[in-house]
C-alpha cells in the first residue's frame, strides 16, 4: 500500500459458526471429497425430529445429537442389508442442521446415500430411480431406534432436565413422553437422485458448511432490532422479512452453536475412512469410476481464494502493481 491508500483484509477467525469464514472451507471440503465419488446415482435423505423431543434434545445436545447419528446409521445399514430392499452394504455421509429459516430450533439430518451397494460377494448391486427403502418403513425404524436408546439413556441417568422439563425426572412422565412419540409419524423424506457424480458434492456442499444464518440474509441492523430475510415454505417459498429484537436474534443464533469438539460431518459404510482403500476401491473398479484429482491440493488458503475469485487477492487494488504481504503475528504469551 501507499501513504494515501489503505487496504483492510479481514483474517479468518476459523470458527465454524462464523457467517464469514466458511466459504473457503466449504470449497476445500468439496474439492477433497471428489476423490471418493463413484460413478453412481445418489439420494438425498432427510431425517427430522418431532417437536415433542426438542426441549429434551436441546438440554442434552452432545449425547442426543450423537444419538441422531447413531439411529440413522443403524436404520440405513440394517434396512439396506435386508434383501427385501437391497441386500448390500451401502455408503453414505451426513451432516446435522439445527435451525429453520427463522432461526427456531429444528434439529435434522441431511444424508447423501449411494443408490446401490456392495454385496457379500463383492458385486455391485444397483437400485431403481426410486429410493430403495419405503419412507414409512424408514421413518418407523428410525423412530424405534431413537426412542429405544433414549429410554436406555434415561434409565442410566445420562439425561438432564431443566426448568419446564423437570417433570420428566418422574419416570411416569418420561414414559408418557416416550409413548406419545411412538404414536407419531416421524417426518422423513427423500429427494430425487442427482444428475451425475460431480453435482453430488457441489449440491451437498451447500449443507456441510452452512450455518444458522449468513451475512447475506441479514437485511438491516439498528440499536434495537435485526431484520433478516426468510423463505416461507408454507407459502410457496415466498421471500419475506422477519424483524427481531437484538437480544432475541442473539438468543436464536446461539441455540445453533454446536458443542465443542462435536463432529458435524460423518461418513459410514463404503464411504467410511477404514473402507476407502479397500471396499471403495472395489466399487470404483466395478462402477468404472474416473479418478478426480483435488484442484486445491498443496495450495494455501490465499491461493485457493484467488482461484475462486478469479483474481490475485494479494495484488493491491490501488496501484495494481504491489503485492500485499501477509504477516503472521507472533505469539506474545
Amino acid at each position: 500500500m501507499t501513504e494515501d491508500h489503505t487496504v483492510i483484509r479481514h483474517h479468518s477467525c476459523r470458527n465454524r459458526h462464523c457467517p464469514t469464514c466458511q466459504g473457503v472451507n466449504k470449497e476445500i471440503w468439496v474439492d477433497q471429497r471428489k476423490i471418493d465419488i463413484l460413478n453412481a446415482p445418489y439420494f438425498h435423505v432427510v431425517f427430522t425430529m418431532p417437536k415433542q423431543l426438542l426441549g429434551v434434545i436441546y438440554h442434552n445436545q452432545k449425547i442426543l445429537y450423537d444419538l441422531i447419528y447413531k439411529a440413522v446409521v443403524e436404520t440405513l445399514m440394517e434396512l439396506s442389508a435386508d434383501k427385501k430392499y437391497l441386500g448390500a452394504r451401502i455408503g453414505f455421509f451426513f451432516v446435522l442442521h439445527t435451525w429453520r429459516q427463522n432461526l427456531h430450533y429444528h434439529p435434522h439430518i441431511h444424508t447423501v446415500v449411494l443408490a446401490g451397494g456392495l454385496t457379500k460377494q463383492n458385486q455391485w448391486k444397483s437400485t431403481s430411480q426410486k429410493f430403495f427403502i419405503p419412507i414409512k418403513v424408514l421413518s418407523k425404524k428410525f423412530c424405534g431406534k431413537y426412542l429405544y436408546y433414549l429410554r436406555q439413556y434415561y434409565q442410566e441417568n445420562q439425561l438432564e432436565f431443566y426448568k419446564d422439563l423437570e417433570e420428566y425426572k418422574e419416570p411416569k412422565q418420561f414414559q408418557k413422553l416416550i409413548d406419545e412419540c411412538y404414536k407419531l409419524d416421524w417426518y422423513s423424506y427423500t429427494k430425487p437422485t442427482f444428475g451425475g457424480p460431480l453435482p453430488v458434492m457441489k449440491y451437498i456442499g451447500r449443507y456441510t458448511h452452512r450455518i444458522a444464518i449468513s451475512n447475506q440474509r441479514i437485511i438491516s441492523v439498528d440499536n434495537d432490532t435485526v431484520t433478516i430475510g426468510v423463505k416461507d415454505y408454507k407459502d410457496s417459498n415466498k421471500k419475506k422479512q422477519v424483524t427481531l429484537k437484538t437480544i432475541e436474534f442473539i438468543r436464536r443464533f446461539l441455540m445453533h452453536v454446536l458443542p465443542r469438539g462435536f463432529i458435524k460431518i460423518r461418513h459410514y459404510g463404503l464411504l467410511a475412512n477404514r473402507n476407502r482403500k479397500t471396499k471403495l476401491v472395489i466399487c470404483r473398479r466395478l462402477r468404472r469410476s474416473p479418478v478426480y484429482k483435488p484442484q486445491f491440493e498443496g495450495l494455501t488458503n490465499i491461493g485457493i481464494l484467488s482461484i475462486l475469485l478469479g483474481k490475485d487477492v494479494t495484488l493491491c487494488p490501488g496501484c495494481k502493481k504491489t503485492h500485499l504481504t501477509v504477516c503472521k503475528s507472533e505469539d506474545s504469551s
